[in-house]
C-alpha cells in the first residue's frame, strides 16, 4: 500500500507509475475521498470545540442558578451532528482503505518501461550452453524412462499439475530442499517452518488480495487459503509489530509446498514440470532498513544465483519491465535456467524489492536507534529456489547418451547416489 500522504503530494508521479504498470488509475477517486475525509475531520473539530465551550457555559449557568435548557438542547444537537459525521467518516475511511489496496506499487526509476516479456532487460548470463552430439530427451520423456516421476497417476489422484515423485525422483526433491536450506543458512538466513494455510489478513498483507485471489486455492469453510508461496506466512510473522533498528536486517528462509491454481495456463509451457499446481520451493525473505533495501536486493540476487552456480546450471538474469513486474514490486529480477532439450529458458526465481508497500499493509515498523517515531520497514523476497524447473533443467542438462542422469557433485551428500538410471 502506498502512503496516502505520498499520493496526495505526488499524484502525477503515482499516475505515471500506474500507467507504466498498465494498471487501472484510481488516484482521483482516492484524492476525492481523502478531501471529503479531511473536510469532515475539520467540521468535527469545530463542533467539538463548540461542544466544549457550550458545556462550560452550562456549568456556569447552573452555578448561578440560571436556566440552561436552551444551551443543553444546543449541546444535544451538536452531539448528534458529531455522531452523524463520525458515522460518515467511518464509511469514507473504509472505502478509502479499499481504494488504496487497488493502487499498485510504483516502479523504481531503474526499471525498464514495457508491457511484455520482450521488454525485459537481460542483465547477465552465467555458464556455457553446450550442444550435445546425441539426441537429448525432454525431461517429461526422461522421467518416464527412468520411472522417477509419475504424471498420469498424479492426474488420477488429484488432477493435472500434481505429479507423484518416486524413488530417486523423490530423493532428488528432498536433496534439493535440504541443499537450498543449508546453503541459505551459510548466508545468514534463519530457517522457518510456517503454516501451509493463511488467513485473509495475511493474504492482504503481502498483496495476494485483492489482486491475485483467483490464483489461490481456497478453503471456504474455514476462510483460509493454501499458501501460494512461503513469502506470505513468513512476511506476516511481524504483522502489527514494532522491531528495533538493531534487529535489522532480519533474514528468514523457509521450505513449503506451494499451491497455485494457475488459471488459464495451457500449451507447451505447461508440459511436464514446467508449470504445476503444487510444487516445492525454498523462499528467502528479508526485513531491512529503508536506506539499505536496494543493496539488500542485490545481495539477495547473489544468494539465489549462487545456488545455480553450485549446481552448474547455465542461467540468465532479467530485470523485469514495468508491465511484467507485478502489482506489489518496485524492482524485480528473474533468474531463468537453460533447459537444453527444450531449448528454452525456464524461470526458477523471482527476486523482488517491495520497499514499504507490504510493510505498510501489515503495519510492520522499526524504532530508530536515535529515537523518534517508529518507521515503516522495507521487505524483500526471492525464490531460493523453486524446484520443478530446476529439476527439469538438471535432468536435461546432465543426461547421458545412455539415458541416465549424472547428479551434480553439490548434491551427492544429500542424495546418497551419483547417477539416476
Amino acid at each position: 500500500m502506498l502512503d496516502l500522504k505520498f499520493i496526495r503530494e505526488n499524484p502525477q508521479s503515482v499516475k505515471e507509475g500506474i500507467a507504466k504498470k498498465g494498471e487501472v488509475d484510481r488516484v482521483d477517486e482516492v484524492l476525492n475521498l481523502d478531501t471529503k475525509r479531511r473536510e469532515i475531520i475539520q467540521r468535527v473539530e469545530v463542533l467539538k470545540g463548540r461542544r466544549n465551550t457550550v458545556s462550560a457555559e452550562v456549568g456556569k449557568l447552573k452555578r448561578e442558578g440560571k436556566d440552561a435548557g436552551a444551551i443543553i438542547a444546543e449541546i444535544d444537537g451538536v452531539k448528534n451532528q458529531i455522531k452523524q459525521y463520525d458515522d460518515e467518516l467511518s464509511q469514507i475511511e473504509t472505502d478509502l482503505n479499499k481504494l488504496l489496496l487497488t493502487i499498485p506499487n510504483i516502479p523504481h526509476p531503474d526499471v525498464p518501461v514495457g508491457k511484455t516479456p520482450e521488454d525485459n532487460k537481460e542483465v547477465s548470463r552465467w555458464g556455457e550452453i553446450v550442444e550435445n552430439d546425441f539426441e537429448m530427451k525432454q525431461h517429461w520423456d526422461l522421467v518416464q524412462k527412468l520411472d522417477i516421476i509419475d504424471f498420469e497417476r498424479g492426474v488420477k489422484v488429484t488432477g493435472a499439475g500434481f505429479p507423484i515423485y518416486k524413488e530417486k525422483g523423490a530423493k532428488l526433491q528432498r536433496a534439493l530442499i535440504n541443499f537450498f536450506l543449508d546453503e541459505a543458512a551459510t548466508r545468514g538466513y534463519k530457517e522457518i517452518q510456517p503454516p501451509l494455510m493463511i488467513n485473509t489478513a495475511s493474504a492482504t498483507g503481502t498483496g495476494q488480495l485483492p489482486d491475485k485471489e483467483d490464483l489461490m486455492y481456497t478453503i471456504p469453510r474455514d476462510e483460509f487459503f493454501m499458501v501460494p508461496t512461503a513469502e506470505v506466512p513468513v512476511t506476516n510473522i511481524f504483522r502489527d509489530e514494532i522491531l528495533s533498528e538493531q534487529q535489522l536486517p532480519i533474514k528468514f528462509c523457509a521450505y513449503t509446498p506451494c499451491f497455485r491454481r494457475e488459471a488459464g495456463s495451457y500449451g507447451k509451457d505447461v508440459r511436464g514440470l514446467n508449470r504445476l499446481h503444487q510444487f516445492d520451493k525454498v523462499e528467502l525473505v528479508k526485513f531491512v532498513h529503508p536506506e539499505k533495501s536496494y543493496d539488500e536486493l542485490e545481495s539477495l540476487r547473489e544468494d539465489a544465483e549462487r545456488l545455480l552456480q553450485l549446481l552448474g546450471l547455465p542461467y540468465r538474469v532479467l530485470l523485469m519491465c514495468t508491465g511484467d513486474m507485478g502489482f506489489t514490486q518496485t524492482k524485480k529480477y528473474d533468474l531463468e535456467v537453460w533447459a537444453p532439450a527444450q531449448k528454452r529458458w525456464l524461470e526458477v526465481s523471482s527476486i523482488s524489492n517491495f520497499e514499504s508497500f507490504q510493510a505498510r499493509r501489515m503495519n510492520i515498523r522499526y524504532k530508530p536507534t536515535g529515537g523518534g517515531k517508529p518507521e515503516i520497514i522495507h521487505t524483500l523476497n526471492g525464490s531460493g529456489l523453486a524446484l520443478p524447473r530446476v529439476v527439469a533443467a538438471l535432468l536435461e542438462q546432465y543426461q547421458t547418451p545412455e539415458g541416465k542422469v549424472i547428479v551434480p557433485k553439490a548434491l551427492h551428500k544429500y542424495t546418497g547416489f551419483e547417477v539416476i538410471g
